[in-house]
């Protein structure tokens, strides 16, 4: 949370950080979404795919993150991110002072493996001592719905007032 000052007026404006690990753009969907939901609660958002992202990026993170996972391959987290988990993984960071969500994608066809790419993430960073808000929901690509659609409700019930 941050003040601004405009027109001689303080606000208090919230921030959120999207952290998005995709292989097929299903999870920066997801993320668009969260973002325009956002938007009109007048949270700003950062969507930023994984690929991008060094450990680092973390260390003076004053904003929650909310990551958005898809699963890949034999239960794995996608491509794009394998560098940024397994070099966190590797750091043995303390991340008490990050507040995080989890939304992860997954396929109950592959019922071992459904949605281990959001359940690494949480894994991770439940230890390595950040702080998870609300429980992680994981989506089922095999019911029909959306994960847009499922990904905006449960952030509005589950995650939003907590940010």
């Amino acid at each position: 949370m941050h003040i601004i000052k405009k027109n001689n007026l303080l606000f208090m404006t919230k921030n959120l950080n999207i952290y998005v690990a995709t292989m097929t753009g299903t999870a920066l969907m997801v993320a668009d979404e969260i973002e325009d939901f956002c938007k009109t609660e007048g949270i700003n958002t950062n969507i930023i795919e994984m690929d991008v992202l060094e450990p680092k990026n973390l260390e003076n993170l004053d904003s929650p993150i909310l990551i958005v996972s898809s699963t890949y391959g034999q239960g794995d987290v996608p491509d794009g991110s394998k560098n940024f988990y397994n070099k966190l993984k590797s750091s043995n960071m303390n991340l008490e002072h990050i507040k995080y969500a989890v939304f992860g994608l997954g396929d109950m066809t592959y019922k071992d493996t459904f949605a281990y790419g959001g359940k690494k993430f949480d894994h991770l960073f439940l230890e390595l001592k950040a702080n998870r808000i609300g429980e992680p929901f994981y989506h089922d690509a095999s019911d029909g719905s959306l994960p847009e659609e499922e990904a905006v409700n449960w952030f509005k019930e589950k995650v939003f007032k907590l940010i």
